[in-house]
């Protein structure tokens, strides 16, 4: 059984559904029971960012994936993912009975931020800084939830995507990496679950028609995500609560990338 700590990146509808949370929180609090190794949470929350500039009548606009946030409403986005969605989640891990503590990626220097584009606006790369912080804060039994928003050197806020800000925290913590979404990992062309996948073994079935759509970005994303941390990360739902605690053990329940 692995002792590295786990980055846990929660993603997907999960976060918009008060009971799926309850289950995810009631799985970490069980496993913490047997403290076998510490766990962090990274979050995004784009339905929230969604709903925010709905109501403000703003246009959502998406490039490749990521969300072009003009620097006028970095302040309304931070605001929702760092404020809203992370006491969210930090009031339901409370609830049931998960002492955690809400951070971002800047607090104590845990990620580097600089601007990705300047085409996206305030969108930003993060790369592995000082996790002293983030070490001290596990040593005491807590279980970190960590939002998606960083500052650069120059104090700004900065929207990160939650992928690449989960890759930046393990990477500062030498971490293993699971990325929790609404899918169970990659099917093969008869719906089976494939326990584990690489690099050329997914272009053939992006070729082949097997992977398609969003699957495909999300499939690269996690390929480099493990290339990124030199050790393989695994793909898996949370809609099956009851199997969480053999993931945070080191159990596989999704699809593995291979580096």
């Amino acid at each position: 059984m692995s002792k590295l700590p786990l980055v846990v990146k929660l993603g997907g509808a999960a976060l918009s559904c008060t009971e799926t949370l309850g289950k995810f929180f009631g799985a970490v609090s069980q496993y913490q029971q047997s403290a076998q190794r510490p766990l962090v949470i990274v979050h995004g929350g784009g339905y929230l960012v969604d709903e925010l500039m709905t109501k403000m009548q703003l246009e959502t606009v998406k490039k490749e994936g990521l969300r072009v946030t003009p620097y006028e409403q970095i302040p309304f986005i931070a605001g929702a993912l760092a404020g809203t969605a992370n006491k969210m989640l930090q009031g339901e891990a409370i609830k049931n009975g998960v002492n955690a503590i809400g951070l971002s990626l800047a607090d104590g220097g845990l990620c580097k931020v600089t601007e990705l584009d300047p085409e996206l606006g305030a969108v930003g790369s993060a790369t592995p800084g000082n996790s002293s912080l983030l070490q001290a804060i596990l040593a005491t039994g807590a279980v970190p939830i960590i939002s998606s928003i960083g500052l650069t050197d120059e104090g700004q806020m900065m929207n990160v995507n939650a992928d690449q800000a989960a890759v930046a925290v393990a990477a500062a913590l030498d971490a293993e990496l699971v990325l929790l979404s609404d899918v169970s990992g990659v099917l093969d062309g008869k719906g089976k679950l494939l326990p584990s996948l690489d690099g050329s073994q997914a272009e053939e079935l992006i070729k082949g028609g097997v992977i398609t759509d969003g699957m495909i970005v999300k499939v690269r994303a996690a390929l480099d995500a493990a290339n990124a941390l030199g050790r393989p990360i695994e793909v898996a739902t949370w809609r099956y609560p009851e199997k969480l605690s053999a993931l945070f053990s080191g159990s596989s329940i999704g699809t593995q990338f291979l580096v």
